[in-house]
């Protein structure tokens, strides 16, 4: 019983290290590095990346709840960039929920995107005296930062989205730039809405427009992988991710399937996906530090994402290698 008991206590050690040892077939031990998480040194969520020059910039709100704190506790949005999708370095905080006058508080999902040379962030927060929540833009002449209020009041407020009557389905703004200069900004919870931007990229171009997709819930996010775009979504709740594709960033939209299953210990799933030096990646945040993290304390993961040749997405395999090479 003394050594079952001693065995046992080796295999927990083992399993909860960061790094594994783990026998090949020819009886060589190797080192197993477990990348995802990708950010360690605190908890993030809703990520969002930028592909800009010869980086990748990782966009996320920080997750600062209490461990007995069963909410989203959230007042500060962080970056981190990369060259290689396996090393991220930090940067100083670029911007906060107190750096736009009119909000309240709750800095959620978001999106930076790059006109001109200069970067614009799209970012969800509760407003200071319109009821509920909505979105503004920050602006800076870096990628990271610092960034300020480039319109100085919010861009989409409650009372102007009737598709469903609740106080948050202004959220989780993405920006696409078509291949005509058109920029696009699509959002929403429970509802998809999308309205062109002009090209100062901080006023709406026309009316607010709607898109029905099956069991929408919410982070829409707009990318284009050669003739097709794609609007991937959080797919029930708890969620998923699913994805529809187009010929036109208008529509008409047919919906494709899941793309990701229920993130680990998380009910909330929110992507971003790139192509980067070839590859193309499907960022998201899960649960997966422990002791204390979960749904209101999340961690940012990537993989790498496939496409099959009729232009369909391959199921996304979420791994805690990540990525290895």
């Amino acid at each position: 019983m003394k050594n079952i008991i001693i065995i046992l206590s080796l295999l927990v050690l083992i399993t909860s290290c960061k790094t594994a040892e783990v026998k090949s077939t020819v009886g060589k031990t190797e080192a197993v590095k477990l990348n995802n998480p990708i950010i360690t040194d605190q908890y993030t969520g809703d990520p969002a990346a930028l592909v800009y020059k010869d980086k990748v910039y990782l966009y996320a709100g920080h997750d600062e709840a209490p461990n007995d704190f069963n909410f989203y506790k959230m007042n500060e949005w962080v970056v981190y960039s990369s060259s290689d999708m396996k090393n991220w370095e930090p940067h100083p905080v670029p911007l906060k929920v107190t750096d736009f006058k009119w909000a309240s508080n709750d800095a959620w999902a978001s999106q930076v995107i790059e006109r001109n040379g200069k970067f614009y962030w799209y970012v969800t927060v509760s407003h200071g005296t319109v009821p509920g929540k909505a979105i503004g833009i920050a602006v800076s002449d870096s990628p990271t930062g610092p960034f300020k209020d480039a319109l100085g009041k919010a861009l989409i407020t409650n009372d102007m989205t009737k598709f469903t009557d609740i106080s948050w389905d202004d959220i989780d703004p993405t920006v696409y730039i078509d291949n005509d200069g058109q920029a696009y900004l699509f959002w929403g919870n429970t509802a998809c809405h999308y309205a062109k931007l002009k090209d100062n990229m901080i006023e709406l171009d026309g009316p607010i427009q709607h898109i029905d997709l099956p069991n929408y819930t919410e982070a829409p996010w707009i990318h284009k992988h050669e003739d097709w775009y794609y609007l991937s979504y959080a797919y029930q709740f708890p969620e998923k991710i699913a994805y529809a594709m187009s010929k036109s960033i208008t529509g008409p939209w047919e919906y494709k399937g899941i793309l990701n299953e229920l993130a680990g210990n998380s009910n909330t799933n929110h992507q971003s996906i790139i192509d980067f030096k070839g590859q193309s990646y499907f960022i998201y945040h899960n649960g997966a530090i422990q002791p204390h993290g979960g749904s209101f304390r999340r961690s940012v993961c990537v993989d790498k994402l496939y496409y099959n040749k009729d232009g369909t997405m391959k199921r996304v395999v979420m791994t805690s290698e990540g990525i290895t090479e």
